[in-house]
């Protein structure tokens, strides 16, 4: 699909991975809506690329409804939806103290992660569907953002695990369920990434985290997730799948 022209939303794009795409996407010359529930950071990032800037929330339905159609008011309707928005903790299944960890933690982090992804994403589907096919049968494109926790998690990242491998998991049925309207579905599942939240850590464990990568042995940059993100747009064979980018990263237990 071509970039050039076409709407797009960005969930999370008021920094980190998000912001990288969203200025990736506009720089290919995309009208790029961003969405984050930190609206001030979605401006910031709005301003500077000739785009939009919407508060969203995107495990809320309305507020998910809301922000699609006030993007589609300004740049028309979206075929491009990259569903970056997540948060991420660790915590003990059973604690210091003997306690087991909190439900509502768990619960959290899955509302936000995986039930927020596909709420945009079924969201995002319905719009996309009614459009008018382009000259190839495509209506739309859906990236979504898992992690290799998904598959080599460590100790305490039970809810932020099983929340993104339940993004891995919804990846292929849900590029099955919509090749019908000529939407594809891809997954792209970072490594270690130098994002706002990982740089606030100290420069000795920023330095051990990258000296576990094979290589390149450094942390990822956020433009390197963008590129892929533009990239899957553009090649119109790639559907369903969930790709790895992390360096050959195999996370350890700890």
């Amino acid at each position: 699909m071509k970039i050039e022209g076409t709407a797009a939303l960005v969930t999370g794009g008021g920094s980190g991975l998000g912001e990288a795409t969203a200025r990736e996407l506009a720089r290919q010359g995309a009208k790029v809506a961003v969405l984050d529930l930190n609206l001030e950071q979605a401006q910031r990032v709005a301003q500077d690329i000739g785009g939009i800037a919407l508060a969203c929330n995107v495990c809320d339905e309305d507020s998910m409804e809301q922000a699609i159609a006030a993007a589609a008011a300004a740049h028309g309707p979206a075929r491009i939806l990259m569903q970056i928005a997540g948060i991420g903790t660790a915590k003990r299944v059973v604690g210091k103290d003997g306690r087991a960890a909190p439900l509502a933690d768990f619960a959290k982090v899955v509302q936000v992660n995986l039930i927020g992804t596909y709420n945009a994403a079924r969201l995002f589907a319905a719009a996309c569907a009614a459009l008018e096919p382009l000259e190839d049968g495509a209506r739309g494109v859906m990236v979504f953002t898992a992690s290799v926790a998904a598959y080599d998690g460590q100790v305490g990242q039970q809810a932020y695990s099983a929340s993104k491998a339940g993004v891995v998991g919804m990846t292929l049925p849900m590029a099955r369920d919509l090749a019908q309207h000529g939407i594809r579905v891809c997954t792209i599942a970072p490594g270690l990434f130098a994002t706002p939240l990982l740089k606030t850590l100290p420069e000795p464990i920023q330095a051990s985290l990258a000296s576990s990568i094979p290589f390149p042995q450094r942390l990822g940059k956020p433009e390197e997730f963008a590129e892929l993100a533009a990239h899957i747009v553009r090649n119109d064979h790639l559907n369903g799948e969930t790709i790895r980018l992390d360096g050959a990263l195999r996370m350890a237990p700890r």
